[in-house]
């Protein structure tokens, strides 16, 4: 089920906070329920993607996306992800989320979240995110520029810029690769 009372939580704390601009690295804090764990007794991979929306919500109220949304009647979409789990996060665990807005290009926003327990990290995901209008994807600046926030442009990091790059090479639709019946894998010999 949807965190629904840690997303009204989230966004009532949210609220309460000053404004922030896109580039902003935004914090939140909550624990591991009982609910987000899986038969290991740590939180469920696929959870943790779901709690990531958390962190991207906080930082899209302090920064004005979410009123602009609104007003505009633009969506949101996230359009791609890569994910890292480092560190198992247990029951109880009180977690601190970071989220940052990290580059744009003309199309997307990539925004850098981060789930750490006991200043040491355990995930760490990047989100491509995109504002829709009925004419398709908005151009990131014009988001910024319609929330009357900011964005302190930096150089897209090159392991950002590497994973967009990687991602112009995977196929869409995706593809069924044929395994040839003849290949055999070798043990290695003990």
């Amino acid at each position: 089920m949807y965190p629904f009372f840690r997303l009204a939580k989230t966004m009532f704390n949210a609220r309460k906070q000053p404004s922030v601009s896109y580039s902003h690295q935004d914090e939140i804090e909550f624990y591991c329920h009982p609910w987000d764990i899986d038969m290991f007794m740590e939180m469920n991979n696929g959870r943790i993607l779901t709690l990531y929306d958390l962190g991207r919500t906080a930082l899209g109220i302090k920064c004005g996306l979410m009123k602009t949304l609104k007003r505009e009647r633009w969506g949101l979409v996230v359009a791609g992800s890569s994910v890292r789990y480092r560190k198992r996060v247990k029951m109880f665990d009180k977690i601190t989320m970071r989220t940052q807005c990290v580059a744009t290009d003309d199309k997307w926003l990539y925004l850098e979240q981060s789930m750490w327990v006991k200043g040491q990290p355990c995930s760490s995901v990047l989100i491509r995110a995109g504002v829709t209008s009925n004419q398709g994807v908005v151009p990131p600046q014009d988001v910024i520029d319609a929330s009357h926030s900011s964005f302190d442009h930096i150089d897209i990091p090159k392991w950002v810029q590497e994973w967009i790059d990687s991602e112009l090479h995977r196929p869409w639709p995706p593809t069924t690769i044929e395994l040839d019946d003849s290949l055999t894998v070798q043990q290695p010999s003990v």
